[in-house]
């Protein structure tokens, strides 16, 4: 039996449909105004009694599995596709099953993807983190948002209730202090210390820093395009003194036509030719990872709890206590809001603390003085 009823809640009142479709599910949705609710449920029902339901419900006859295969064919090539898309897409193949009708893929049901992914352990064994869930169902968000526009649903799943993004803890602060710095460099091999200076001087992400062309760097600045960026957004960095002489150091050591700034070269290799060895120099190679090498670096340094991205916390951290203003962080950075960037904020207070801490003393000879003249003035 299909009805209207009218509910009062924290946002107004509403009302809302309530019905079972020809499959015999039951169906509620919400309208802020009642002709529109009645408008709606009056042409619901004509098109069951028609026997015409299921011809504009397309989320009845198209299956997740279809919906998957067309937004991997639409956003195979992002640059995050190859390192996280592809496996969220398996992962959510095998959880909801890729012949399950969209229709029967309610808000109960992600909210239980959610739980799962919490409880699911990581590689390591260790607890996966708020943040990393996240990122997992905004995907998942994601593809039932383009499934709307492509109009193979009417509406999205997970507005049927309320937010399921976790709170996430980021007040993680890890950045090595000048010591640190040194002891890090000293431990790496060549190639590695060029890049983890690199990120110390600039604040690049890893992803930023192994793409970096020679063709982005001109007029004291590194041109990082849109297609380069997390926020897909240009943005530019200056470059200090000390990269400009590293990038001079690195450029000089290239042969032309060398297309990258970090490469690599796999080493020499010999190769037979009858009973003569010769030698030969392989192309130099662009670097793509430096996790094993990083890790190992850390470890004879013996530097615990840090990571390759902390590089970017030790920039902006360094350059707030040598007095850079937040602003100037923001922006080198690339933030989209100063949220992020306060995070930093602890930092400027401290050293404005040490700054007014220059003053102790300049006036404490003087009071000296007056609390004396008092003294003698009332006797």
């Amino acid at each position: 039996m299909a009805t209207i009823r009218k509910r009062e809640g924290k946002n107004g009142v509403s009302y809302q449909i309530d019905y079972f479709d020809p499959n015999g599910k039951r169906v509620r949705q919400s309208f802020k105004k009642k002709k529109d609710a009645e408008a709606e449920l009056g042409k619901r029902v004509s098109l069951i009694a028609e026997k015409r339901y299921l011809d504009v419900k397309k989320d009845y006859k198209t299956t997740f599995g279809e919906l998957l295969d067309n937004y991997e064919e639409n956003f195979q090539h992002q640059a995050t596709f190859t390192n996280s898309k592809r496996a969220y897409l398996k992962n959510f193949r095998q959880y909801f099953n890729e012949l399950t009708l969209l229709a029967n893929i309610r808000f109960v049901d992600l909210e239980s993807y959610r739980n799962h992914l919490k409880q699911k352990p990581i590689m390591g064994g260790g607890i996966r983190k708020e943040s990393t869930v996240n990122r997992e169902m905004a995907c998942l968000h994601h593809v039932f948002a383009k499934a709307v526009e492509w109009e193979m649903i009417e509406q999205n799943p997970f507005d049927r209730g309320k937010s399921l993004r976790l709170k996430e803890n980021n007040k993680r602060l890890r950045y090595l202090s000048e010591e640190e710095i040194q002891r890090l460099l000293a431990e790496c091999p060549k190639y590695l210390r060029r890049i983890v200076e690199c990120g110390i001087h600039t604040g690049m992400r890893k992803s930023e820093i192994l793409r970096l062309r020679w063709d982005q760097i001109k007029n004291g600045c590194i041109y990082l395009e849109a297609e380069d960026t997390k926020t897909k957004e240009p943005r530019q960095v200056p470059i200090n003194d000390h990269l400009r002489a590293l990038l001079k150091e690195i450029r000089a050591e290239r042969p032309v036509g060398i297309k990258y700034v970090f490469v690599f070269r796999r080493g020499e290799h010999r190769v037979k030719t009858g009973k003569r060895c010769r030698i030969l120099n392989p192309i130099p190679e662009r670097v793509k990872d430096v996790k094993t090498a990083f890790q190992n670096a850390l470890k004879r340094a013996c530097i615990d709890d840090f990571r390759f991205h902390d590089l970017r916390h030790t920039f902006a951290s360094q350059l707030v206590m040598k007095g850079g203003t937040l602003k100037e962080v923001q922006e080198i950075l690339g933030h989209a809001s100063m949220t992020m960037t306060m995070r930093y904020a602890h930092l400027s207070q401290e050293k404005k603390r040490e700054a007014v801490n220059l003053l102790n003393g300049l006036t404490g000879k003087t009071c000296h003085k007056m609390s004396q003249n008092t003294i003698l003035s009332a006797h």
